[in-house]
């Protein structure tokens, strides 16, 4: 979100940002940045009267829940901004497959297609002018699964500057690296699996075969369930919050992420490859990430071989520097800011010339958008009319 913000920035948008959530101590300051902020109510006619003096020519939703909530509201009062969702990941997908690890049962497109989540955000997708997909899987399922028209999606990873050789000089080198490291935000479920799976079924043969190793666990907002693994005995470190989560990533030798289940693409990964920290994750961990680009490290699902696989990055100074190398090309090859804001304002302009065209093709979204199939518009009134 803070990429595209930045995007909008550089074009020099003026930017308001509207959120019903309450700000948390680590939240940027965007009234630094020259951005508005603005709290507002769920299931409130006072939104109706902000978003109708505000008159935007863009409307951006974080999360298909937000255009659940907003989105029909925005419709109404301003019926010529363009509403685009960024759906951060597929949050049906995640939830999908989170539901079938547990049952121990393997995931399959026909179990998404069946949950109640998976229509509510493909209905979203649908009702936006645009929605920005972030992962190359997630294109491909939309289209080629949900029969979504690609006019209406638009491929988007992380937006990235490219790492070019002062950028390298700057990292240490193998011989200045130590430990293992695992970083991320512990409100995120498929994070607190990784790290239990880390702890069970990864640590101990790593630990094994080099006992003056240590794994660091960064993240905020750690729970207690993960809090009580820490064993500095064992060299399994619960470090919490990293205030500088580039510098943590850039001391280790390797970044270990066994994420079992998910969707979009893995901030940490990315991190790992901006700091020239090779890493060893799962298919999972890669999917959408990489297209057919040699990965960043070490892609294995079998947690015995997962180990192994981080012991030799550990331990082999060629194979890690390969691997380092191999992130930098992903990087610049996938992830650049300059080429992929430039395409994604370039949609933004043709949807923007052709607004009624777009929404005529369309149909299906209009339809949505039809006051009889609104249940969440008519839900959010009723709450409204409760709560008076």
């Amino acid at each position: 979100m803070l990429q595209l913000i930045n995007q909008f920035l550089e074009r020099d948008y003026k930017i308001t940002f509207a959120s019903p959530s309450i700000k948390s101590e680590k939240a940027i300051d965007l009234k630094s940045l020259g951005i508005d902020e603005i709290s507002i109510e769920l299931n409130n006619v006072s939104f109706d009267i902000f978003i109708r003096e505000l008159q935007p020519e863009i409307v951006l939703f974080d999360r298909f829940m937000m255009e659940e909530q907003f989105g029909w509201r925005v419709a109404e009062n301003c019926a010529k901004a363009i509403r685009i969702l960024d759906t951060e990941d597929l949050h049906c997908l995640r939830k999908t497959r989170e539901i079938y690890l547990k049952k121990g049962v393997d995931f399959s497109i026909d179990e998404l297609l069946k949950q109640d989540i998976t229509k509510r955000e493909i209905a979203a997708i649908l009702r936006c002018d645009l929605s920005l997909i972030i992962s190359t899987f997630e294109m491909e399922l939309l289209k080629n699964t949900f029969k979504i028209d690609a006019s209406i999606l638009m491929y988007l990873p992380f937006l990235f500057d490219e790492i070019d050789e002062n950028h390298q000089n700057k990292w240490k080198n193998f011989e200045e690296r130590e430990h293992f490291i695992f970083i991320g935000n512990f409100f995120h479920k498929p994070n607190v699996d990784a790290v239990l799976t880390l702890k069970n079924e990864v640590w101990a043969e790593i630990r094994k075969q080099l006992p003056k190793s240590e794994l660091h666990i960064y993240g905020a907002y750690i729970n207690q369930q993960i809090e009580q693994l820490h064993n500095k005995k064992e060299g399994f470190i619960i470090k919490g919050f990293a205030e500088n989560a580039n510098e943590v990533v850039g001391n280790a030798k390797v970044v270990l992420a066994p994420i079992n289940f998910g969707a979009g693409i893995k901030g940490k990964l990315t991190e790992a490859m901006l700091c020239g920290t090779p890493s060893v994750t799962t298919s999972i961990g890669v999917e959408g990430m990489a297209e057919d680009l040699y990965w960043n490290g070490f892609v294995e699902d079998n947690f015995t071989e997962f180990s192994k696989k981080a012991i030799i990055l550990y331990l082999e100074k060629e194979t890690w520097k390969i691997a380092q190398n191999n992130g930098v090309n992903i990087i610049n090859n996938i992830y650049t800011k300059e080429k992929n804001g430039q395409l994604f304002f370039n949609k933004v302009e043709e949807i923007q010339h052709y607004l009624e065209n777009h929404r005529t093709n369309n149909f299906i979204g209009s339809l949505l958008q039809h006051q009889t199939l609104q249940a969440t518009k008519y839900m959010s009134k009723w709450i409204e009319a409760k709560n008076a």
